[in-house]
């Protein structure tokens, strides 16, 4: 759905905005007042679902079929946007997937798949974004990590090992774009109800909460909170890794 604005509109681009917590930001950023693009990869009724959910709530919001894990579209992605609205005030790289099995197990395409998709694709918005923020002098980037990129988890080392490297990550662009006004950080959930915990067994659910302060699973909107909180309030926090797993401990 194409939608044209005012320049002095704030504009924000959000990766794997389709479902889950990428949609929770989209709704959260569209609710706060900015355009916002998001991109999806293959569920087109879903990205339309949001869409209109967005612009029934009186927002605006445009979806693009986008891979996450392909440099070239990750450029011509951020060129869209520019091209369409004049600006990006704010990049949430939350598109990732997952492919576990132990590590002596992981075939190397599902470390290779996992790496590009949940580390380079970052990379490659990141480094796109930034030669428009700089130019703008203005911007925040908010990368998703996770607990797993912080503590580990046995059964995840491609995922943990592509999380933590975006905290690495997160904190170099925040030196490097900091001069120029654009902040950059990372939020790390916990566990989280979505479609990839509504699959665990009752048991193993308890044995998470276990180690979870407020004895509950988070809730999408607990993460667009936080990533609302660093675009739009966190303008002198930069290269941090904010943690929304409930006080969760190993």
């Amino acid at each position: 759905m194409m939608m044209m604005m005012s320049t002095d509109t704030k504009v924000a681009l959000v990766t794997g905005g389709s479902r889950g917590i990428g949609k929770a930001c989209v709704l959260a950023l569209a609710a706060a007042g900015y355009t916002v693009a998001f991109t999806y990869h293959s569920n087109a009724q879903a990205a339309q679902a949001v869409c209109d959910e967005v612009t029934a709530a009186g927002g605006q919001a445009q979806a693009f079929a986008s891979n996450a894990a392909d440099a070239e579209a990750c450029k011509t992605l951020v060129e869209q946007v520019v091209a369409q609205w004049g600006r990006l005030d704010a990049l949430v790289n939350n598109a990732g997937i997952t492919k576990d099995t132990l590590a002596i197990r992981m075939s190397d395409e599902d470390w290779d798949a996992v790496i590009q998709t949940n580390l380079s694709g970052p990379f490659y918005l990141c480094r796109a974004a930034a030669k428009v923020m700089m130019k703008q002098r203005s911007g925040a980037i908010v990368n998703m990590s996770s607990v797993v990129g912080v503590f580990g988890n046995a059964g995840q080392t491609n995922y943990a090992a592509s999380k933590a490297g975006l905290i690495g990550l997160t904190k170099s662009f925040a030196k490097e774009l900091g001069p120029r006004g654009i902040t950059v950080n990372a939020v790390a959930p916990g566990f989280i109800e979505t479609d990839m915990t509504h699959v665990l067994p009752e048991a193993a659910k308890e044995a998470l909460l276990g180690h979870i302060c407020l004895k509950r699973l988070g809730q999408v909107e607990d993460i667009a909170k936080a990533v609302l909180f660093l675009v739009t309030s966190g303008q002198y926090i930069s290269g941090q890794v904010l943690g929304v797993d409930g006080g969760m401990a190993f």
